[in-house]
C-alpha cells in the first residue's frame, strides 16, 4: 500500500489549483480539508471545486491522469504522484431533488456561492484559496467553527431529506470535534431519525465504524441515543428498555465500558455494544449475526464480533473451567481483545478482575506450556491403522485434552490412549 505524505499531498493540491487557474477558471479547496485546516488538524485529503466543467478539467490537467469516476455529478478524480495520492475536482453545481434520499436526480453547473448552499453543514461549506491564503465563506461556517456548532446549511429538514445519512454524519462531527448540535439541526434529526433505515446498510456501517473506534465514541453514542438514531439503527435496543427518556443501568454500564476501551477495533467496540443487548439471550451469537448481516459487515468483522460476545462470559469464569477448554480460548487470534472486554465487564459487575488476572497469568506462560505441539496428528492415526472418519476428531481432541492436562507426554503415550479409546 502506497504511503501518502501530508506535505506532498498539500503541494499537489496547490498545483492542481494553480493549473486550473492558469487556464482561466476559478479553483479553490473545498469542504473537509478547509475545515480541518482551520481547526489546526492535518487534512486527510483535499478536494478542489472549480468553475471548469469536467471535460475542461480533463483537458487542463491531462487525460492520462484524470478519471471520470463521478463525472455524472461533475466530479473528476485526478491522480497525483504516488506520495501525494489523488484529488477529487468537482465543478461548482446545484442539485435538483433527491428522490432516493441519497443522490440528486439531476445536477446543473453553477457558481461558488450556489455550490456552497447545497452542501451539508456550515463547517463543511467553506472554500479556501491556497494561492492567496484566503477563506471564502458564504454560509457563516467560520463563525460556527469558532462557536463549536454543527449546523445544517439552510433548512435542516431539507438537507436531511436530500441525504438521510447526513443525520449520522452530524453526530459523528459533533462527537469528533466536541461540538454541539444547532437546535434546529437537532430537532430535524429527532423528527426524521426513523427515516435513516432507507440508507444502505453499508453507508450506515461506514459511519458507525468511525464513531465507535474514535476516542469520542461515548459522546457519539449519547448523541445517537438522544436523537433516536440509536433505536432506529439498532431496534434490538428496545428489548432492554434503552428508550431515550428512561434511565438504564445497562446503558450506563455500556458507556463506561466503551470509554475504558483502549484504541479498539470495530469488532471489539461493536461486541461491547451488542453483548449488553444480548445479556439475557441464551444464544447471543444469534443477535450479533442478525445485526452484522443487516449492516452487511465483512465476514471477518462478523466472525470476530460474534466470537467476542460468545466467549466474554466464559472468560469471566475462567478458574472454573478445565484447562483444555480454557487453553483453546487463550490461543485464539483475538484473545487480547477478549481479555480486554471481559476484564472491563468483570470490573463493572464485581469491582475486581480476579478471573481475568488468572487468564493473564496463564497467557504469560511460555509457549511450550501454553500451546505445546500436538503429540500426534491425523497422519499418525492413519499410520497407526485407523482409517479416516468421524472418529478422527474425537480421538485427536481426547489426546490433546490428556496432553494439556499433563496425563500424557509422548507420542507413544498418545497412541496407547488411542488404543484404549477405540471400540473393541
Amino acid at each position: 500500500m502506497t504511503t501518502v505524505f501530508p506535505k506532498q499531498a498539500r503541494d499537489f493540491a496547490v498545483r492542481v489549483v494553480q493549473q486550473i487557474r492558469d487556464a482561466g477558471f476559478e479553483a479553490v479547496w473545498a469542504g473537509g480539508c478547509v475545515r480541518d485546516q482551520l481547526l489546526g488538524r492535518e487534512p486527510k485529503d483535499y478536494d478542489v471545486a472549480t468553475s471548469a466543467t469536467p471535460d475542461e478539467v480533463c483537458r487542463v490537467l491531462g487525460r492520462r491522469r484524470t478519471l471520470p469516476i463521478g463525472v455524472s455529478f461533475g466530479v473528476i478524480t485526478v491522480l497525483g504522484p504516488k506520495s501525494a495520492g489523488q484529488i477529487e475536482v468537482a465543478t461548482f453545481r446545484q442539485d435538483a431533488s433527491y428522490s432516493d434520499g441519497r443522490h440528486p436526480d439531476m445536477v446543473s453547473f453553477s457558481t461558488a456561492s450556489e455550490d456552497a448552499q447545497r452542501r451539508d453543514f456550515t463547517i463543511n461549506g467553506l472554500f479556501y484559496d491556497p494561492l492567496q491564503d484566503q477563506i471564502i465563506d458564504y454560509v457563516d461556517g467560520v463563525k460556527d467553527l469558532h462557536g463549536g456548532i454543527i449546523r445544517a446549511i439552510g433548512d435542516a429538514a431539507q438537507r436531511f431529506n436530500e441525504d438521510k445519512l447526513r443525520m449520522i454524519r452530524a453526530i459523528r462531527f459533533a462527537a469528533l470535534f466536541d461540538f454541539s448540535l444547532d437546535p434546529a439541526t437537532l430537532a430535524a434529526i429527532q423528527e426524521k431519525a426513523t427515516e435513516i433505515c432507507v440508507v444502505s446498510a453499508e453507508r450506515i456501517a461506514v459511519e458507525l465504524r468511525q464513531i465507535l473506534v474514535h476516542s469520542s465514541r461515548v459522546r457519539g453514542m449519547e448523541l445517537l441515543r438522544r436523537t433516536g438514531l440509536f433505536r432506529a439503527i439498532l431496534p434490538e435496543s428496545e428489548r432492554v428498555g434503552w428508550h431515550p427518556q428512561r434511565a438504564s443501568a445497562g446503558w450506563e454500564r455500556l458507556l463506561r465500558t466503551l470509554a475504558a476501551l483502549l484504541n479498539p477495533t470495530f469488532p471489539l467496540a461493536l461486541a461491547t455494544v451488542l453483548r449488553e443487548l444480548a445479556l439475557d439471550d441464551l444464544h447471543p451469537e444469534d443477535l450479533v449475526n442478525e445485526v452484522c448481516q443487516r449492516w452487511r459487515l465483512s465476514n471477518d468483522e462478523k466472525r470476530r464480533a460474534t466470537w467476542l460476545v460468545q466467549h466474554e462470559a466464559m472468560l469471566r469464569r475462567a478458574s472454573d473451567m478445565r484447562w483444555p477448554q480454557l487453553q483453546r480460548i487463550l490461543i485464539e487470534t483475538d484473545i487480547l481483545e477478549l481479555v480486554e472486554l471481559a476484564s472491563l465487564v468483570e470490573f463493572e459487575l464485581t469491582g475486581q478482575t480476579i478471573e481475568l488476572d488468572f487468564c493473564r497469568k496463564k497467557l504469560s506462560m511460555s509457549n511450550d506450556r501454553l500451546n505445546p505441539e500436538p503429540l500426534i496428528t491425523g497422519d499418525d492415526l492413519i499410520a497407526h491403522g485407523i482409517p479416516p472418519g468421524k472418529e478422527f476428531r474425537k480421538l485427536l481432541n481426547a489426546v490433546r485434552d490428556a496432553q494439556l492436562d499433563e496425563l500424557i507426554s509422548t507420542k507413544a503415550d498418545a497412541l496407547e490412549l488411542v488404543d484404549r479409546l477405540l471400540p473393541s
